[in-house]
């Protein structure tokens, strides 16, 4: 790879300064401008349908999103029926603002005034191309005939704005700014706005696109402050960012911009746009919602943000993209599971205000993810805590820390030699099926507690079939069934470990008890039994244990 053919093509400011370096943090959300329609819809292999595009910016409405570009209305008849269609049918909000892109032609722009007649609240965006390769390359022009291309554009924008019903404002953008020479940048931007003239009432938008990333972020966002501290009639000017995400810096470039004196955001929902696309405003804005800022956008149901976007676009929310992805939460890992699920334990106990889980930056319920489809996630790398877990919060079985781990390396094992992912249900069965109410070859068929403190017991079971009544005592009822059990089938085993919890509450209330038992070889086996009534539930708890020990003794 011949490293040598290329360059650092961007230009450093000529005034070096990193004030913005010294801010921790972004204070509050930017003014969000949804390109979705234009640059992310020019970028399609289909573009989208005039009524796709209706349907998609009423769902940009409902998000949150007060100005949106809708399109290039010159650039062909839907483009151009669109923004009619908007205007037209009264769909644009009093609060919202479109937005429409023009060339500094004069033909364009009297046909883009042409699809805004009419509207109550509108930004012209007007862009010539100001880089060097530009310049040089496509246009062949000097700097002087570069800036006359802008300046007589917002002349033209002065003149069709006086003759045009509606209400309109400016914007200007130095396209390819990054590959411009700062001080170009600066000259053709503040002749722009010697036309404009902006004031308080009228202000005017200068948009600083990274329409190719050529540099580390920090560059860009030096670029944007030294823009910043030198554009005319500044407390006129909102300074906006368009990042696009060829070296995969889109957000950091537009964070970093923030901090740098950018007030606006122009991008796309999940990036969609040019080449590798525009910047992702659902991570952008979730960025800051995970710092405690409200970014001003409703993404509590991202799952139908998702499908609307994959519905409109055509286009596919990759699995791991921040937020949006559908395994981005999804933790496998043994050790990540159990992290999260004693995280979510401590937060319980704790009565935590602020949200510190290991390995979920934010808390997938509140852009409408789940904890047992999103986040534990279950395959043959999966650990006992997180398996454990997710039998606990989806079913209501709270397993004993021993039994959590042999659980766990039975679904482990169906997993690996499936190879493939379990989904809640199939873990569910399995629990069920190795462990709840087993009733072969041992089958409980009633039982009698008497004597002092219900220490006698008369069990009756079958046994493959053949009906038997054992007798037994104990220092308590379990420990009693236990003794019969061991007597009457001539088995032995030690240690018995119980817990009991009821499953759900009211007079229908199921309770669950686990029962474990260690065999003269110091093997542990376990069942489980569910019943309204917790003593049934226990003895068939504790018969479910023994039938394990019968299979793995071949009984």
């Amino acid at each position: 790879m011949n490293a040598e053919k290329y360059t650092r093509n961007y230009f450093m400011p000529p005034v070096q300064s990193m004030k913005w370096t010294q801010k921790e943090y972004i204070e509050k959300a930017p003014i969000w401008c949804s390109v979705d329609l234009r640059d992310g819809n020019q970028a399609l292999v289909v573009p989208m349908s005039l009524e796709d595009k209706l349907e998609f910016f009423q769902f940009l409405v409902k998000i949150g999103f007060k100005e949106i570009e809708v399109g290039f209305p010159a650039a062909s008849e839907t483009e151009y029926a669109f923004t009619r269609a908007l205007i037209e049918r009264n769909l644009i909000p009093d609060d919202v603002t479109i937005q429409v892109l023009t060339q500094s032609r004069e033909h364009i722009i009297r046909k883009t005034f042409e699809a805004l007649r009419g509207a109550k609240n509108a930004v012209v965006h007007l862009y010539n191309s100001t880089s060097v390769a530009q310049r040089e390359q496509v246009f062949r022009k000097s700097k002087e005939e570069i800036i006359d291309i802008a300046v007589s554009g917002a002349e033209l924008l002065k003149k069709f704005r006086a003759e045009t019903e509606g209400n309109f404002r400016f914007e200007y953008s130095p396209e390819s700014f990054t590959g411009t020479e700062m001080d170009f940048a600066l000259e053709i931007c503040n002749r722009v706005l010697d036309v404009w003239q902006p004031t308080q009432e009228d202000p005017v938008i200068i948009n600083l696109p990274v329409t190719v990333s050529l540099s580390m972020p920090h560059i860009y966002a030096s670029q944007v402050e030294y823009m910043s501290d030198h554009l005319k009639y500044r407390d006129h000017v909102i300074i906006s960012l368009h990042p696009h995400n060829d070296r995969g810096c889109a957000v950091a470039d537009a964070e970093m911009g923030l901090l740098a004196g950018g007030q606006r955001v122009e991008g796309t929902l999940f990036g969609n746009g040019e080449r590798t696309g525009n910047v992702d405003i659902v991570t952008l804005a979730l960025n800051m919602f995970s710092q405690g800022v409200d970014p001003g956008l409703d993404f509590t149901n991202i799952p139908e943000v998702t499908a609307n976007y994959e519905k409109y676009t055509g286009m596919h929310v990759y699995e791991r993209q921040p937020y949006g992805g559908k395994l981005v939460f999804a933790a496998f890992s043994g050790s990540h599971q159990d992290a999260i699920a004693k995280g979510m334990k401590w937060r319980e106990e704790k009565e935590c205000k602020y949200w510190t889980v290991p390995y979920l930056p934010i808390d997938p319920k509140d852009i409408g993810r789940e904890y047992d489809g999103d986040v534990i996630r279950i395959n043959s790398q999966s650990g006992k805590g997180g398996i454990g877990y997710l039998l606990e919060q989806k079913y209501g079985f709270d397993l004993p820390p021993k039994m959590r781990e042999h659980f766990g390396y039975a679904v482990k094992g169906v997993s690996d030699h499936e190879h493939k992912e379990l989904m809640p249900d199939e873990v569910y069965e399995i629990f069920v099926k190795q462990y709840v109410n087993l009733t072969t070859p041992i089958c409980l068929q009633q039982y009698q507690f008497s004597g002092e403190d219900d220490c006698l017991v008369s069990v009756s079971i079958t046994v493959n079939g053949e009906s038997k009544v054992f007798k037994g005592t104990g220092n308590g009822r379990l420990d009693a069934a236990s003794n019969a059990l061991q007597q009457g089938l001539g088995i032995s085993y030690t240690n018995l470990q119980y817990k009991e919890h009821a499953l759900s509450v009211g007079s229908q209330s199921q309770a669950a008890a686990y029962v474990g038992i260690t065999d003269t070889e110091g093997l542990t086996y376990w069942g489980t039994g569910i019943h309204h009534d917790i003593m049934t539930a226990s003895v068939m708890a504790l018969i479910s244990a023994v039938n394990q020990m019968y299979a793995k003794n071949g009984k």
